[in-house]
């Protein structure tokens, strides 16, 4: 059966400021030590399972020349536009109808364009399993990864009965984002997996599900992809802002039964937020991470420094700070209230200094 992959990357990727800005978002940036940026990675890892004519982008309207920019070799008929945000469920919904004016059914790889991937070779082997498996079966699959440590930051999959191989479960439960004592419990089971946001499925069996469990999206973006070219793109707009604004998880994978995950275990993460290049671009002697050329530091311990190189950046006695430089912007966090940086862009919005956002 014919496979394609819909790739979400149309994210604003706050917690990434002041790198990451609204015409130049998160996945559009190179954060690590490998080569392009993260969507081009995101496409050149799933290249050997896909070929480059059924790589669909789901973008922001306003991103469709950076796609252009950074995926020349897509077809500009695969990058599909969303008007406005409405999550991940319209979102994905309006890739399913696009890829239907091409393909009857086939396998359909759903992957986030911002998670950085440690080990290629594992990770496709785990979507050509998914895949087989999704071919036989009217399965909804989702990629679980097998935790490493407590984190509370990542929503959880409980695992049910295994199917056949020993990482292919039955979903029994999805769990939102807990706290550290929770996080605690659910990884000492084992019975429990973190909740990547990738999902492998037929084409006609999400399908079915949106009918079922969000009928009036279904109904509307059927009849959308009905009508003549013309009268689509007129109606298009107007279509997909009147869809309710939900997750595929609310939407679809906590109703359903057919749900299934495989647990792996890729060397995967989700770069959420500054404190991700320790680990994806590892620390020195003095658990420093540094990405630039240009910085220079003293009595410096567990700092971590993003520069442009256009300014020397000096430290001196200062641990555990994130510190950010761009053209326009320089940011000093503490590691342990980074996380909040999307308050900054709140009082920037407030204050109408919207040319930093």
């Amino acid at each position: 059966m014919k496979t394609v992959a819909l790739i979400m990357a149309g994210g604003k990727g706050e917690r990434f400021w002041p790198k990451s800005r609204n015409l130049l978002p998160k996945q559009f940036l190179q954060l690590d030590r490998g080569e392009g940026t993260m969507l081009q990675q995101t496409v050149r890892r799933i290249q050997p399972l896909v070929d480059m004519e059924d790589i669909f982008i789901l973008t922001g309207a306003m991103y469709k020349e950076l796609v252009k920019k950074q995926l020349p070799d897509i077809p500009e008929e695969n990058i599909i536009c969303e008007p406005m945000s409405r999550n991940t469920a319209p979102a994905i919904g309006l890739g399913v109808e696009h890829v239907h004016l091409k393909y009857k059914d086939c396998v359909m790889f759903v992957l986030p364009s911002d998670h950085l991937i440690m080990n290629p070779k594992e990770y496709q082997k785990v979507l050509e399993e998914a895949k087989k498996f999704v071919e036989k079966n009217d399965a909804l699959l989702t990629i679980g990864i097998d935790p490493s440590e407590p984190n509370t930051g990542y929503g959880y999959i409980k695992i049910g009965e295994p199917v056949k191989k020993d990482r292919l479960f039955k979903v029994d439960e999805f769990k939102e984002k807990p706290e550290l004592k929770v996080a605690k419990k659910y990884v000492a089971s084992g019975q429990y997996v973190w909740n990547s946001g990738m999902f492998v499925w037929k084409m006609s069996t999400i399908n079915e599900a949106f009918k079922k469990f969000l009928p009036k999206q279904h109904h509307d973006l059927t009849w959308l992809f009905e009508q003549s070219t013309r009268k689509r793109w007129k109606y298009y707009d107007k279509v997909f802002s009147e869809q309710e604004s939900i997750s595929i998880d609310y939407g679809v994978m906590q109703k359903a039964d057919n749900i299934y995950v495989i647990a792996a275990d890729f060397g995967w993460d989700d770069v959420g937020s500054w404190l991700a290049l320790e680990r994806i671009n590892g620390v020195d002697a003095d658990k420093n991470s540094v990405i630039g050329d240009n910085v220079v530091s003293y009595n410096t311990t567990g700092t971590i420094v993003s520069t442009n190189g256009k300014k020397l950046i000096a430290t001196v006695g200062v641990n555990d700070l994130v510190i950010v430089e761009t053209d326009d912007v320089f940011l000093v966090a503490t590691k342990k209230d980074v996380a909040h940086v999307k308050e900054i862009i709140k009082k920037l919005k407030e204050q109408g200094k919207d040319k930093y956002i």
